[in-house]
């Protein structure tokens, strides 16, 4: 199996950092990447307009909303760190192909969407710096394809720096801000305090929340933080975990501060001064300068502005690259990879712009954070799950308490979420010209996603439920055979599948073998996992497996039989030919369940197909 980012997967050493900071610091950096998507154009957006809008009011909305991307982000880590897989990887490993392309098909749209966020938020930032024109500060965005190639090619460590030099830029700015704008600071510490001023608020602050967490940054952390090389015993594990929360309250602190900067540079500014309406980033740049009496108050936020949009475009590539390999495990040239991502979000915008004019770059913003809202229940919900699984986590699995706090935040984000998708396609459906067309293809479409993210809740419930149902426990086993006083075979291979019909199959192979005959249990496990990866998968299914077969050799073994296992990979009737011909057996047991029609059908097929891969005969029982 690939590893995920292989060019700087487990390139940081951290072992021979002995002494507690430099430790710490060793560990420090894959946070500072993902926090960027937690100050990127596409929050400016809705923090301006709620500071204009609503004052202070809505601070705790970003208090409440860094809560909420500091556990998802942590639970994000912990999947990389634990199972070295990221969220694409595990989800390839769970769901079926026809799944995984569907997620696969949702994560590049949501990315495609949040780099036209960071498009627009640059070539803003150029237009209002340089005064170019917003069409070509778009197309000047190209350029930091090769800005990316360069910094990989450096190592991850140049990378991380280069992001914490931008948020430093990013902070820096908005220090110079806070005192040209000398805020109220009660207001600011009453605005921590939850309240919804009215229903118009209350938008906002959905807003807020969708923009604030990421679907491509669940993606991004559980990735970067297996670029550090640590000791993979509990103890190593259970300290890479510590530190890289810590990486990460400190990453997200510094991303809630910029958040809160803006809402409050908006309400120190605008609100105060009656401008309720300033919700265009251009608008807000434009009435710094004669508001807070000086010139460099403007500059700074279009600096801002600039090093918000370039340190999240650069996150954003890797976050497709992560995805792609993830999900189709499908590796492209960085460079090309790069220009697709950039031109699926420029056509629209330059589209757009050419059209409509300058004007509709708000409205495109928050088009994109819709798209991203859309996305997100299908990013955590499976991250949810992940973490929650003690076979998987191999006991780092998050505590009871935490799975209730991850799925109430899960159950806020998506409620929230849903009702702004509900609220925006009503309001196309009052608007538009044609409403058939609308609801002919964006309702059922909506419908589909609903269906979907269902079925990612609760498929997994029903998997393990089934699971526990339908592997037959060894103990359950009617042993019943005759004895004789002389056998034929000596070394019999016995398939098993962990249901009802393996009584059957050990019954009659005892009866060909006797007590002193050698057994082979042979078991395929046949997951999506298992199919891609092979020996390398490691999911729920393979290590359930593994361990029933370990029970029906050892509870066979205490009855007298000299037993072997043997586990494959893939489909039964590839790999148990080749498990029989390396071996020296004289049969081959299998069981059925008493299939008739369709299902017989199918089964006489995988039967045929092994029977012409054996040289030796094939006994097939049915229960």
């Amino acid at each position: 199996m690939s590893r995920s980012l292989d060019e700087v997967n487990q390139s940081v050493a951290t072992e021979h950092k002995k002494t507690g900071f430099r430790k710490i610091l060793a560990f420090l950096g894959p946070a500072y990447l993902v926090s960027v998507g937690y100050m990127d154009p596409g929050n400016w957006a809705t923090d301006i307009a709620g500071g204009s809008q609503f004052g202070y009011s809505l601070l705790w909305v970003l208090l409440m909303s860094n809560l909420m991307a500091l556990l998802l982000q942590s639970l994000s880590a912990r999947l990389g760190i634990v199972t070295q897989r990221d969220l694409a990887q595990a989800s390839r490993e769970t769901y079926s192909k026809f799944i995984n392309y569907i997620l696969y098909f949702l994560a590049e749209i949501a990315i495609a969407a949040c780099d036209l966020a960071e498009v627009l938020g640059m070539a803003i930032g150029i237009n209002l710096l340089f005064d170019i024109p917003l069409i070509e500060g778009v197309l000047i965005t190209v350029l930091d394809t090769f800005l990316l190639l360069f910094l990989i090619n450096k190592g991850i460590r140049k990378m991380e720096a280069f992001i914490i030099v931008l948020v430093a830029i990013i902070g820096f700015s908005f220090i110079f801000e806070m005192i040209f704008a000398e805020p109220e600071l009660d207001k600011v510490i009453y605005g921590l305090v939850p309240s919804i001023p009215s229903s118009a608020a209350l938008y906002i602050a959905i807003g807020i929340i969708g923009a604030t967490v990421m679907p491509h940054n669940l993606y991004l952390h559980s990735s970067l933080v297996q670029t550090r090389k640590f000791d993979r015993t509990p103890a190593g594990i259970k300290q890479a975990l510590k530190y890289n929360f810590i990486d990460s309250t400190i990453a997200l602190n510094l991303a809630f501060f910029v958040n809160a900067a803006i809402l409050i540079l908006a309400a120190a500014t605008f609100y105060k001064n009656g401008m309720f309406e300033v919700a265009e980033i251009q608008d807000a740049h434009q009435f710094l300068e004669p508001l807070l009496g000086t010139k460099w108050a403007p500059i700074l936020f279009a600096v801002a502005l600039i090093a918000a949009g370039q340190s999240s475009t650069v996150t954003g590539t890797l976050a497709g690259q992560i995805v792609m390999e993830g999900y189709l495990n499908l590796r492209i040239q960085p460079w090309v990879r790069r220009i697709i991502t950039r031109l699926i979000a420029i056509i629209p915008a330059v589209v757009v712009i050419l059209i409509y004019g300058e004007s509709v770059t708000g409205k495109l913003l928050i088009l994109s954070q819709v798209i991203l809202s859309l996305q997100l229940g299908f990013a955590i919900i499976p991250l949810i799950h992940f973490v929650s699984d003690k076979t998987k986590m191999k006991g780092f699995h998050i505590s009871k308490t935490t799975q209730i706090a991850a799925w109430i935040i899960a159950l806020i984000i998506v409620s929230l979420n849903a009702k702004l998708v509900y609220d925006e396609i009503t309001s196309w459906l009052e608007s538009s010209n044609n409403p058939a067309i609308l609801w002919i293809t964006v309702v059922p479409l909506a419908f589909g996603f609903l269906g979907l993210l269902l079925y990612i809740v609760f498929k997994p419930f029903i998997a393990r439920a089934k699971s526990n149902i339908e592997n037959h426990s060894p103990h359950h086993l009617k042993l019943e055979y005759t004895p004789k006083e002389t056998y034929n075979k000596k070394n019999i291979a016995i398939s098993v599948d962990f249901s009802k019909a393996d009584e059957a199959a050990l019954n009659n192979a005892f009866e060909l073998g006797g007590i002193d005959a050698e057994y082979t249990l042979i078991h395929v496990v046949e997951t999506v996992g298992a199919l891609m990866y092979g020996v390398h998968v490691d999911d729920h299914e393979t290590t359930i497996d593994e361990k029933l077969l370990l029970e029906y050799k050892e509870m066979l073994s205490q009855k007298g039989f000299r037993i072997k296992t043997e586990l494959g990979f893939g489909k039964p009737n590839n790999v148990i030919p080749k498990i029989i011909n390396q071996g020296n057996f004289d049969i081959l047991v299998m069981g059925t369940h008493g299939h008739t029609g369709l299902k017989d059908i199918l089964f006489g097929t995988t039967v045929d197909k092994l029977r012409h891969k054996i040289s030796i005969p094939l006994l097939i029982v049915k229960k």
